[in-house]
């Protein structure tokens, strides 16, 4: 089939790179000319594990293009895609300028039948205003349908979950639109929901908040653990195994981040309030997010007594491993805090430290080159992110190069016993 996709960030372009792999002929839009530009020359502008290689493959066979014209991609795609930002605003509602240009720019140069499909993750009820916006801007009355079809890619195995997902949705009522969008998906061999629009726009926020509700109910707990002298890996390992409940996203640390919980929880407050059944769970699930880490800094100024001049090294920048995604990461929020406390950081990162120095918040840390750089001489060390190779360090290579042998563990990815009998202090989360 011929695909269109609008909006070539994480979740268009990694959507484009898939569906041309199963063999559809898929023409990716955006409208950042330098962006462009660069994925035509065969760079990536994120980092996202087998992506490059997806992108490369399906460039050279063809199926992969790249345009800055809305016009070519309507004209292209028998589906159209759109993939832009969602941002969130300052009460928590989301931003949905982005999402109505694109609409607006489809009625522009709509001629001929199309669905419309919104892939970003959007309030509900926004399939009916982006129907409402195609209908008053289009001059030739063309027919069309809009479809939501959420994501659920995880970032670092994102190629993995559109490659073989758990589900797909498709929200729509009309029979023309569900069978096109089942074509699309039939090489993914993957259970398909169809539902109306509505719901399927709700799915997503509430899939979501469901799983930042597990991060946050595991960090309630770990508070407890801490108190009682009880360890939160083994709750949760207890917990788990009920089927009902599961053992992922059952694991204790600093809290969730990344472009998604945080932007969705909030949106899904603000939807729950304007619809006028407010959702004050979910309200609590933000506070103890908050809390978590608070909570970890007062250990580390516990332990240190006071954070001015103490060389502080961090482990970890993005809000996940095998991600270079820095965007509302619980880490960058760390260094932040000890960089206002007046603390000298050094800082290491696999593949978040160019987007941080870009982005300039943290500009007052030091950035070192491998994780024992970071290291060197400091007088303690945070992991903030549960990269790999953090857990596989060396740790005698290590207690020999800092000044004091003082880890806090933000995301339990060393073993207590194995730290403490390297010669450390050892400081995580729910484990005493």
């Amino acid at each position: 089939m011929k695909l269109s996709i609008i909006g070539s960030g994480y979740v268009g372009l990694v959507t484009g790179a898939c569906f041309a792999e199963v063999g559809h002929h898929v023409m990716c839009v955006d409208n950042n000319p330098k962006k462009i530009a660069m994925l035509v020359a065969g760079e990536i502008p994120i980092y996202e594990p087998g992506l490059e290689e997806l992108v490369t493959r399906n460039m050279a066979s063809k199926r992969l293009m790249f345009t800055t014209s809305i016009k070519e991609g309507v004209d292209h795609g028998e589906v159209i895609f759109i993939a832009v930002p969602t941002p969130p605003q300052a009460d928590g509602s989301v931003d949905l300028s982005y999402i109505e240009a694109v609409a607006r720019e489809i009625a522009g140069v709509l001629q001929e039948y199309r669905v419309i499909v919104d892939k970003s993750t959007v309030p509900v009820k926004t399939g009916e205003k982006v129907a409402e916006t195609i209908r008053r801007y289009n001059k030739t009355a063309s027919s069309f349908d809009v479809v939501s079809n959420p994501e659920f890619l995880r970032e670092g195995c994102a190629v993995a979950d559109l490659m073989k997902p758990d589900r797909i949705v498709i929200g729509s009522n009309n029979d023309r639109a569900i069978a096109l969008m089942k074509k699309i998906y039939e090489p993914f061999m993957a259970p398909i929901l169809v539902t109306d629009i509505n719901s399927a726009e709700l799915i997503k926020h509430a899939a979501n908040s469901f799983l930042a509700l597990k991060i946050s109910y595991i960090n309630a707990v770990a508070a407890i653990c801490e108190a009682s002298g009880a360890d939160v890996e083994k709750v949760a390992d207890g917990i788990g195994a009920d089927k009902r409940i599961g053992r992922n996203f059952l694991n204790a640390g600093i809290g969730y981040g990344g472009s998604c919980f945080p932007k969705d929880i909030a949106a899904f407050i603000s939807i729950s309030r304007q619809l006028g059944v407010p959702f004050t769970l979910l309200e609590e699930v933000e506070r103890i997010n908050a809390s978590a880490l608070e909570r970890f800094l007062a250990k580390a100024r516990e332990a240190l007594w006071v954070l001015r001049d103490k060389k502080i090294a961090v482990w970890g920048l993005t809000f996940k491993p095998d991600t270079d995604d820095i965007r509302c990461s619980v880490a960058m929020d760390l260094v932040v805090e000890l960089l206002r406390e007046g603390a000298h950081v050094t800082v290491y990162d696999p593949k978040g430290m160019d987007k941080a120095k870009e982005l300039g918040t943290i500009a007052g840390a030091s950035f070192a080159t491998f994780p024992l750089q970071a290291a060197e001489d400091a007088e303690a060390l945070i992991i903030a992110t549960e990269w790999k190779e953090f857990a596989n360090v060396d740790l005698l290579a290590l207690k020999k190069i800092m000044h004091t042998p003082l880890v806090f563990d933000g995301r339990n990815s060393l073993h207590p016993d194995v730290v403490r009998e390297a010669g450390f202090t050892y400081y995580s989360v729910g484990r005493v």
